[in-house]
C-alpha cells in the first residue's frame, strides 16, 4: 500500500529553504551553483535571476547596501581634513550622492574631506557609476528574455546579447570599457596639470579624480578653487565635456559605436534614436544657454570670443548628468537655468550613469506626438515601427517623474520659504541626478536636506526600474471590454 501522507522535506533541501523564505532559498541556490559551476558564474546568475524575478527589489537592494557603506566610511574622522566625526545628514547625503552620481554637496568636497574621504568618494563613484550600469544591463537582459520569439530574433540580430547567461561577459565588457574612457580623460587632464598647476602626484590625483567624476557624470570637484578657473581652457573644458557625453550616451550605444562604428546602417534602433536625439538637445541647449547668456557680464558677457563659445558648450553638455561647471550658475538669467531645467528633465541615454527620464523617452513621447498630430496609426523612425507598449512605458515613466518633481518641489517650497526657480532648480538637479546646484544646498535645513536625499535615490532607480518593472508585466486577457472614445482637449 503507497503511503500517500505528505512527507516533510530533508533537512537543507530546496523545500525547507522555500518554507524559510527569499534570503534561503537565495543562499541554497547560491551553494548549489557555486559547487557546480564555481563562485564568479555563481554570482551572475543569481544576480540574472534577481533581476529576471524582482529588477526594482535589485535596485533597490544594491543600492542601498553601497550607500550605508559609503556613509559609514565617511561618518570616520578619518575621512575629515579636521579629524572629526561629520554629521550624519551630511555624510548620508555624500553618501548617495556620490553612489546615485548625482554631484550635489552639503560640504565642500575639497575643503572638508581629506585625501582618505577623497579616495572614498573617488570609489564610490566608479562603484557607482558600474553599478548603474551593470543594473541596467542585467535588467535589459531580463526583458529581453520575456520577449516572443519574433521580439527575441530581431534583438539578438542587433545586439548579439539575448541571454541571462551572458551577464558576465557583459560586466567585462562594461568594466572594460568604462575604465579605458576614464584612462584616456585621465591621460588628457594630467599632463596639462602638470605643466600648470600642481605638483606630479597632485595632478595625478585631481586627473584621476575628475577623470571618474566626468565620465560617470557625478561632478565633484576636489580643487579648492572650483572648475570656474577653467572656464576659458580647452585642455580641461573639452577632456570633461567629451568624458561627461560619452558616459551619458549609454553602455548599450557605446558598445554598438564600438562594434560597429564604421556601419551605421547596422546600428540598432535605440543607437539611431538616442544619438539623433542626444545631438539635438545639446544644439538647443548651446544656442539657447548662449544666446541668452551672451550679454550676461556676470557670466559670458565678461570674456572674449572663444571663451564665450567654449564656455557655452561647455554649459550645455553638463545638464545631461555632468554637474560640473565653469560659470556661476545662480547668475544665469532665469530664461537660461528654466531651460537648463528642462535639459536636466531630459537626462541622457538609457543604460547610462545620466540621470532624467533620458532622452529616449523624451523623443518617443515627441515622436507620438507628432504621429498624432499628423494623423498616423503608428509611431514610425527609421524605418521601425514602435510598439504601442513602449508608448506607454514612456508616458508612465514621464508621468511618475513629473509627480516625484512635483511634489519634492512642493515640500521643499515649505520647508525652506525660498523662491521656486532655485528650488526647482534644485530638485530637478536631484532627480536628474546632475549636480548643478545655484548654491543653496548647503544652506538647506536638514528636513530639506533628506527631500534632497529622497530625490536623488529615486532619480537614480526610479525611471531605470520602471521602465524595465513595465516592460517586464504583460498580461494577456481572452475577455476585453467595448470600445468607447471619451473627449480629449
Amino acid at each position: 500500500m503507497t503511503d500517500t501522507r505528505p512527507r516533510r522535506p530533508a533537512r537543507g533541501s530546496a523545500g525547507e529553504a522555500a518554507r524559510d523564505g527569499a534570503p534561503a532559498r537565495l543562499r541554497h541556490r547560491f551553494l548549489q551553483r557555486k559547487r557546480r559551476a564555481g563562485l564568479g558564474t555563481a554570482i551572475t546568475e543569481i544576480l540574472g535571476d534577481a533581476a529576471k524575478s524582482s529588477p526594482a527589489r535589485l535596485a533597490l537592494t544594491v543600492f542601498t547596501a553601497m550607500i550605508l557603506a559609503v556613509t559609514g566610511l565617511l561618518s570616520l574622522p578619518i575621512a575629515t581634513v579636521e579629524g572629526q566625526r561629520t554629521p550624519f545628514v551630511d555624510a548620508l547625503f555624500t553618501a548617495v550622492s556620490a553612489v546615485c552620481v548625482t554631484g550635489l554637496v552639503t560640504v565642500d568636497t575639497a575643503t572638508h574631506w581629506s585625501t582618505f574621504g577623497l579616495v572614498v568618494l573617488m570609489v564610490s563613484m566608479k562603484v557607482g557609476g558600474l553599478g548603474v550600469l551593470t543594473l541596467a544591463s542585467l535588467l535589459g537582459l531580463s526583458v529581453m528574455r520575456h520577449m516572443g520569439l519574433a521580439q527575441k530574433i530581431v534583438t539578438a540580430s542587433e545586439t548579439k546579447s539575448e541571454r541571462l547567461s551572458e551577464v558576465s561577459s557583459v560586466l567585462r565588457t562594461i568594466i572594460i570599457t568604462s575604465t579605458t574612457f576614464e584612462v584616456l580623460t585621465f591621460l588628457a587632464l594630467a599632463p596639462h596639470m602638470i605643466a600648470n598647476r600642481y605638483s606630479f602626484g597632485e595632478s595625478l590625483f585631481y586627473g584621476a579624480f575628475y577623470a571618474i567624476s566626468a565620465f560617470n557624470n557625478v561632478g565633484f570637484v576636489p580643487e579648492a578653487a572650483g572648475t570656474a578657473q577653467y572656464v576659458g581652457d580647452p585642455w580641461f573644458s573639452i577632456p570633461i565635456a567629451m568624458a561627461v557625453f560619452v558616459g551619458s550616451l549609454g553602455f548599450p550605444v557605446i558598445l554598438v559605436l564600438v562594434r560597429r562604428w564604421r556601419r551605421p546602417s547596422h546600428w540598432t534602433l535605440h543607437t539611431k534614436l538616442t544619438l539623433s536625439a542626444t545631438f539635438l538637445v545639446l544644439l538647443a541647449g548651446f544656442i539657447g544657454i548662449t544666446a541668452s547668456e551672451w550679454d550676461n557680464p556676470a557670466t559670458l558677457g565678461a570674456h572674449g570670443l572663444g571663451t564665450r563659445l567654449l564656455a557655452g558648450g561647455f554649459a550645455a553638455v553638463m545638464p545631461r548628468s555632468g554637474g560640473l561647471a565653469t560659470l556661476d550658475i545662480a547668475a544665469f538669467h532665469p530664461e537660461t537655468r528654466l531651460l537648463i531645467d528642462l535639459m536636466m528633465f531630459i537626462g541622457g541615454g538609457s543604460g547610462s550613469t545620466s540621470g532624467g527620464i533620458k532622452v529616449t523617452t523624451f523623443a518617443l513621447l515627441v515622436l507620438s506626438i507628432l504621429a498624432e498630430a499628423r494623423g498616423d496609426r503608428d509611431v514610425e523612425v527609421f524605418g521601425r515601427r514602435i510598439p504601442h507598449e513602449t508608448i506607454r512605458q514612456a508616458i508612465a515613466v514621464l508621468v511618475m517623474s513629473v509627480a516625484v518633481v512635483m511634489t519634492a518641489t512642493l515640500v521643499m517650497l515649505r520647508l525652506t520659504g525660498l523662491e521656486l526657480d532655485a528650488v526647482l532648480f534644485e530638485v530637478l538637479s536631484a532627480f536628474g541626478t546632475v549636480g548643478l546646484s545655484t548654491g543653496i544646498t548647503p544652506d538647506l535645513p536638514t528636513p530639506a536636506k533628506y527631500v534632497i536625499i529622497v530625490c536623488m535615490y529615486m532619480g537614480r532607480i526610479g525611471p531605470m526600474t520602471l521602465g524595465a518593472a513595465l516592460a517586464l508585466r504583460q498580461r494577456s486577457r481572452v475577455v476585453r471590454m467595448p470600445e468607447e472614445r471619451p473627449i480629449v482637449g
